[in-house]
């Protein structure tokens, strides 16, 4: 087999590895592919070139993110605007980009290398160094496809309170790392077997533990999936239809203690609304409703989410912080639009502006930190807010994504935070899928993808602080900055070309 791996049919084995990886997520759900696409990808960039090893690594990122985020194009095509030739070429570029992650990861192994039992170290810390490097500082930060989304429903999502993401995506890589040593028949194979198992039995015992009750409270919330698309959604002949639509769904929930809206769910500047806040109030019947909407201030269009009163006053108000490069907002975009290079989710040429951060709205149910669409994928966003909540609500217009892979994978990342923070939360979609979470990260109720109306649900109650939301990722960086440091002191590895 390695022999097969060496030769030029490794590199089309390395791009059939990366569409393997994508099958880990959702809304395939295969887990154990991630750790098998993982050993295979340590074993195709083993004792190469650091030249061919990149090469490797690019076609490897190229599979995964070929197969896995090409839900860009739909995002591009969305408004039926222009023709597919170049959206499928920006699709394409946007890829070949991401590839280069691994790409990284694969160089770092073979420079670092020392063909001792600590390249297994070795290749866990490299892959997981470019995860955190691609997550949160590239372009805003993009952590789409980190390997430890794929385990939230094993055994192994038990680490996440503990360590968070990028912990347990250092485990998983470990794990992987450690097949791949087996499969190599090494010497000590029997230890790499028993240090896999000592991972998932302990993942299995942590499971087992109940932190905290998660019994459904007296607290009653009413989520409104209006299945507006896209490119519905701006034109103004529509607009009263719409909101129709969600005075009629909300109108049925006067018994509900809050009633949300998804992102932008008003298809109109907050300041020209008031007669539609104050129609959404009426049909509210006083039950205080959150909505998502866009404002203007100073010139500058934001993003925003409202929480209005019994009047449709609008009482509370959160501006989005993390904007999605190219999407909400393009670099220079003043000088940009000029070319017709705008952001594909805003109104205006030079997008949305970003609020001042994070921040606790302190609701008559209690204190939530609000989230709209993107911002739920960033993990220290939620540690950065300046209190602990009680709840996470997140408002988030997926109809961007189309109806494929990317909604899937964007609703576990919200699962994710949840239970790295231990809290519940209400996520509510344009086109789904909108859900009660709890603090384990487990769906308590749900609205499917693409349906129209309502969930009543209620919050469940959150756990107690875990270990992840008062440390953040800084443990997990700070080992990974010794292991890297441990395992490059030892490589004897010549350099290579």
């Amino acid at each position: 087999m390695l022999k097969l791996f060496k030769s030029s049919w490794g590199d089309i084995f390395a791009i059939m590895a990366g569409i393997l990886y994508t099958l880990a997520f959702s809304p395939f759900d295969f887990p154990i592919f991630a750790f098998i696409s993982l050993a295979i990808f340590r074993l195709l960039i083993c004792q190469l070139t650091t030249k061919k090893a990149i090469l490797r690594g690019f076609l490897f990122g190229l599979g995964l993110f070929g197969s896995g985020v090409s839900w860009v194009f739909v995002s591009m095509v969305i408004n039926e605007q222009t023709s597919f030739m170049m959206p499928a070429s920006m699709t394409l570029f946007y890829c070949s980009f991401w590839a280069t992650f691994p790409a990284i990861s694969a160089y770092l192994f073979v420079k670092l290398q020392s063909n001792e039992g600590f390249d297994c170290l070795l290749f866990s810390c490299a892959w997981v160094f470019v995860e955190y490097i691609r997550g949160e500082w590239v372009l805003n930060g993009f952590p789409w496809l980190q390997i430890s989304y794929s385990q939230l429903d094993t055994p192994l999502s038990a680490f996440v309170p503990i360590s968070g993401v990028y912990g347990t995506s250092l485990i998983c890589a470990m794990i992987a790392s450690l097949l791949a040593e087996i499969i190599l028949g090494k010497h000590y194979r029997s230890k790499c077997i028993a240090v896999v198992m000592v991972f998932l039995i302990f993942g299995v015992m942590l499971k087992k533990v109940n932190w905290t009750t998660t019994s459904g409270g007296s607290i009653k919330v009413a989520l409104i999936q209006g299945n507006i698309a896209q490119k519905d959604k701006w034109v103004l002949e529509n607009r009263n239809i719409t909101l129709k639509q969600y005075y009629d769904d909300s109108a049925k929930h006067w018994d509900s203690d809050i009633i949300i809206w998804p992102e932008t769910a008003v298809p109109q500047l907050l300041n020209f609304a008031d007669d539609t806040l104050a129609a959404i109030a009426s049909a509210a019947d006083g039950v205080p409703v959150i909505t998502g909407i866009q404002r203007r201030q100073d010139k500058r269009y934001f993003n925003s989410l409202v929480v209005l009163d019994a009047l449709g006053v609008p009482s509370l108000t959160y501006d989005k912080t993390h904007l999605v490069p190219f999407g909400e907002y393009v670099p220079f975009g003043n000088v940009l639009a000029r070319f017709g290079i705008t952001g594909f989710a805003s109104q205006t040429g030079s997008g949305y502006s970003a609020g001042p951060g994070p921040q606790i709205l302190d609701l008559a149910i209690g204190k939530a930190l609000p989230l709209i669409c993107y911002e739920a994928v960033f993990p220290q966003l939620l540690n950065s807010a300046p209190a602990r909540a009680d709840m996470l609500i997140q408002v988030t217009n997926d109809a961007w994504f189309g109806t494929y892979s990317g909604p899937y994978q964007h609703l576990v990342q919200a699962r994710m935070r949840a239970a790295e923070q231990g809290l519940p939360m209400i996520r509510v979609a344009n086109t789904g899928v909108s859900a009660m979470i709890d603090g384990y990260g487990r769906i308590r109720e749900s609205l499917p993808l693409g349906e129209a109306g309502f969930v009543d649900a209620r919050l469940p109650q959150p756990l107690a602080p875990t270990l992840y939301s008062r440390t953040g990722d800084i443990p997990v960086f700070v080992l990974l900055l010794i292991l890297s440091g441990f395992v490059a002191a030892r490589s004897r590895r010549p350099t290579s070309s």
